[in-house]
């Protein structure tokens, strides 16, 4: 199903039971901020704030907190089978080279061009235009007691390449500094970072748009790893089935989604920087302060009665991971198309997607694991990887204790692990120098005698299936069903 807007996505998750009105009076000043940390630590809804002190508009968060939030978002489908059809379609390999396979191919490239983002003369997001810019009305939530400031955490932001004209939407946290000016958390190797480089050589501003409050597939665009050259609004095309609908800005020369709640319109002087953080991140610690490119408003639209969407973000799991696991999932076709030995992938919670990448591969020659490690690491945001695992196929790399079972039973330091020095996250603290350090690859496979292992390797112990079969069809008469259930629960397990 394609939601038009966000409204249509809150009312089906209400629908579901799968969200919550809070009618209490809240304080969008760290308030919010507990209470979304808690029910999504718990598993819980997404949450609708009526009453927010001191403001007019309501606050929705934990959208995308669940798996089962995370694939209606997607249009109800699973993330896998998105990653499939994905592959299918932009997969190089498959292209028509004869009459008769260009003349299959039509259907699909017709349907394609019916994905494609549509501009129209108006929209919803400009049903108010502020006389006076002003963030004021805003309910931007300050979300930790160390934070800089109110961060608005769940932006759409819109630039264009000052070169090619291409768009690029990522999302970057925005610390509010004042009514008319924010912080723009642009990394180096960010879409939106790079077109402000070309700018600066230009010695122009960057014109710059930011929605808040689109459609869940738009929201999800923005935090894409998508190849160069792919419009994220293609994409979110693509996941809806049905194209996205943009509305040219009133005061800067770009197009937004023009079902979003709130639209704030400006530019950032290539020139300009200020202090921006301490911020509460996805890692669970503190990003530290550092100067980042400032962002001006010119102009602000909005629906009548909007609704500020917002994410909490902090030591994982929250929101965040179920975005990152749809992300693993609807991207893993890609990477085996690239590194074809690999088999799965997992980047768990623990290692906050950028930290820890775990892969099982087909290993079938010597030196097989650290080709992939070396190949992923050359491979768009992958190059951010701190840790990277490799075992064998058959490991299951969504059981984090089946991996580290093989990886302290299967490394030798010396011969299995490799440490380098290249590019790392912005966030990892850890490294000596801001987005500069080393990483590791391990490989924890079996190993082969010409990788320097001449010993005889032992085979893991595993119950034939015979005996597994028969110990199925007799459980309940050995009256032991009850224990197992009850596994760490039962008397003495404490």
């Amino acid at each position: 199903m394609a939601y038009r807007d966000l409204r249509q996505f809150i009312a089906a998750l209400e629908e579901r039971g799968l969200l919550k009105r809070i009618t209490a009076e809240v304080d969008a000043e760290l308030e919010i901020s507990e209470i979304t940390d808690r029910i999504s630590k718990a598993g819980g809804p997404a949450l609708f704030f009526e009453n927010v002190r001191g403001y007019p508009m309501p606050v929705v968060t934990n959208l995308f907190g669940s798996r089962e939030r995370m694939r209606l978002a997607l249009g109800g489908k699973d993330p896998d089978d998105i990653g499939r059809e994905l592959a299918e379609l932009l997969n190089p390999g498959e292209l028509p080279v004869t009459f008769l396979e260009k003349l299959k191919a039509l259907p699909r490239l017709a349907e394609v061009s019916s994905w494609l983002p549509r501009v129209v003369k108006t929209g919803p997001c400009k049903q108010v235009v502020l006389k006076e810019p002003s963030l004021r009305q805003i309910p931007v939530l300050k979300c930790w007691p160390g934070d800089g400031g109110p961060f608005i955490t769940l932006p759409l932001v819109f630039t264009k390449d000052p070169e090619t004209g291409r768009r690029n939407v990522g999302m970057y946290r925005m610390q509010v500094y004042d009514e008319k000016t924010t912080g723009m958390h642009w990394h180096i190797h960010k879409g939106g970072a790079e077109h402000l480089r070309k700018q600066q050589q230009k010695r122009e501003i960057l014109p710059a748009a930011v929605a808040i409050g689109a459609d869940p597939a738009v929201i999800y665009a923005a935090t894409a790893p998508l190849p160069p050259g792919l419009d994220e609004m293609l994409f979110a095309g693509f996941l809806r089935k049905a194209p996205v609908e943009l509305v040219r800005c009133t005061t800067v020369d770009l197009e937004v989604p023009a079902h979003a709640e709130i639209i704030l319109e400006g530019y950032v002087d290539p020139n300009e920087s200020r202090l921006e953080g301490p911020f509460g991140d996805h890692t669970g610690f503190y990003s530290l302060p550092d100067h980042y490119p400032v962002f001006h408003l010119t102009c602000v639209t909005h629906r009548r009665d909007p609704i500020y969407a917002a994410t909490i973000v902090g030591r994982p799991p929250m929101e965040d991971f179920y975005l990152g696991k749809a992300t693993e999932r609807i991207f893993l076709p890609f990477l085996k198309m690239l590194v074809p030995e690999i088999v799965d992938v997992n980047m768990p919670a623990e290692g906050v997607f950028h930290n820890c990448v775990i892969v099982a591969i087909n290993k079938q020659y010597p030196g097989q694991a650290k080709k992939a490690i070396c190949a992923l690491w050359g491979m768009g945001l992958m190059m951010l990887a701190k840790l990277i695992i490799v075992v064998d196929a058959h490991v299951d790399v969504q059981d984090l204790s089946g991996v580290m079972w093989r990886v302290f039973n299967n490394v030798d330091p010396r011969r299995d692990l490799i440490v380098v020095d290249g590019p790392l996250d912005a966030l990892d603290h850890s490294s000596p120098f801001p987005g500069y350090g080393s990483k590791m690859g391990v490989d924890a496979t079996r190993k082969l005698p010409e990788e320097g292992h001449p010993r005889e390797w032992p085979e893991e112990i595993v119950m034939s299936a015979e005996i597994k079969e028969l110990v199925d069809r007799k459980w309940e008469s050995y009256g032991l069903a009850e224990i197992v259930a009850k596994g760490k629960d039962f008397p003495g397990n404490d």
